[in-house]
């Protein structure tokens, strides 16, 4: 049998076994779409909006090859990129996943990288924001505002070392062309920045629609994805498919000499981070050190779903999927092994008495904490946000209909 014919008949069992289970498990499957919308509507729309739009509007205007022209010194000797991946790398950390994969492909859709550029900056840019790690794992999941820092460290630094090691992915022909270029001034930068805004001569009003409408488009086929992988999560557990794969998990685990009760919560988040953080965090039977480093790979892995959300946004253009792939287990390693090296010299501050707070309420934490503050702010003010968004979205593909 050819490969392409057992792929085929794959994926169709697969789909039929998913139809199957949702009809036999229709209470947990409605539970598990549910679980997936609200942590659409509530949080992934209203945070992520923002920086997709900002990000089209300073693309659309030049802004964009102006850091790329000052940055270009530091990301081509780094990371064998341009400079404008120094911006795809900030706005990828700031708004989290799948952002970074977003302003690439749109990146590469302008012209301004090349594939196998496009392919390195995808492979580093794509990461959880220091909201999702400080306000929802630390406090919300350990109820420990101080194991932040040790997940941020070892998250960002697993993230660099990947840049780093893809550096070496492909061809180093045009890399050593566009490092021979003339010396960067400021009035080269600005001149760029000039000349992109005249390719692009759309009028103000006509550049912010299309920057909301083709942001929101994305954040549709995101919240879709996130449903539909809480539900995969959900049926996969109840079918007890989990549980058989966590048996060779569990190997490993044994190996590490780590808690085989990891296993499950593990399995869990390499399809939904979120999911999968939580159950490690209410595993009793390891150790702190042992939850973090499995915390760290789930959260430098990012999951099956934002994968899929990463796989459908680049498919639009000519950047493979493949080495992001590769690079999100290569920052798993780095991240759990980071994590493992830093738990030494950050302990002391985690375990101090004063700062333990296992036993002490998240309410009563995130009063202390902005980052849990702004959090609940979000998840009360978010559903207007894309209420209001997606209404502005339906005007606007009314009118283009009209038109």
């Amino acid at each position: 049998m050819s490969r392409s014919k057992f792929k085929t008949i794959f994926l169709a069992v697969a789909v039929t076994v998913m139809a199957a289970s949702m009809i036999s498990f229709p209470k947990e499957s409605f539970d598990a779409s549910v679980r997936g919308l609200n942590m659409w509507w509530e949080i992934v729309f209203p945070s992520l909006l923002p920086f997709f739009i900002v990000s089209e509007m300073l693309i659309s205007f030049g802004v964009v090859t102006f850091i790329g022209v000052i940055l270009e010194p530091i990301m081509r000797p780094l990371f064998k990129v341009p400079g404008v991946g120094g911006f795809v790398w900030a706005m990828g950390m700031a708004s989290g996943n799948p952002a970074g994969a977003k302003i690439t492909a749109r990146l590469r859709q302008e012209g301004q990288v090349t594939q196998i550029e496009a392919e390195r900056l995808v492979s580093f840019t794509n990461s959880s924001n220091p909201l999702f790690i400080f306000g929802a794992v630390s406090v919300g999941f350990f109820h420990n505002p101080q194991l932040g820092l040790l997940l941020a460290l070892s998250h960002y630094l697993g993230n660099i070392c990947v840049g780093l090691i893809m550096r070496f992915y492909g061809s180093s022909d045009g890399d050593k062309r566009k490092m021979g270029r003339k010396k960067i001034t400021l009035r080269s930068a600005l001149s760029s920045v000039h000349q992109t805004r005249l390719k692009d001569n759309r009028p103000i009003g006509k550049l912010l629609g299309d920057a909301v409408t083709s942001s929101i488009q994305t954040l549709l086929m995101i919240g879709g994805f996130i449903i539909l992988f809480s539900v995969v999560n959900k049926l996969l557990y109840h079918l007890h498919i989990t549980a058989f794969l966590a048996k060779g998990v569990e190997v490993i685990l044994s190996s590490l000499s780590f808690s085989k009760m990891l296993s499950i919560p593990f399995i869990s988040g390499l399809f939904e981070i979120t999911l999968g953080s939580k159950l490690t965090s209410q595993v009793h039977g390891a150790t702190l050190l042992q939850q973090i480093v499995i915390t760290s790979f789930i959260l430098a892995f990012g999951g099956f779903s934002v994968q899929a959300q990463v796989a459908s946004i680049l498919a639009q253009t000519d950047i493979r999927f493949q080495p992001f792939f590769i690079a999100r287990i290569m920052q798993g390693i780095f991240a759990s092994i980071f994590a493992y090296l830093l738990w030494k010299p950050l302990s002391a501050r985690i375990l101090d008495p004063e700062h333990i707070t296992r036993a002490i309420p998240v309410t009563i934490i995130s009063n202390s904490s902005w980052i849990q503050s702004f959090n609940h702010y979000l998840i009360d003010t978010g559903p207007l946000i894309t209420l209001t968004a997606l209404l502005f979205y339906v005007l606007v593909l009314s009118y283009n209909f009209k038109k």
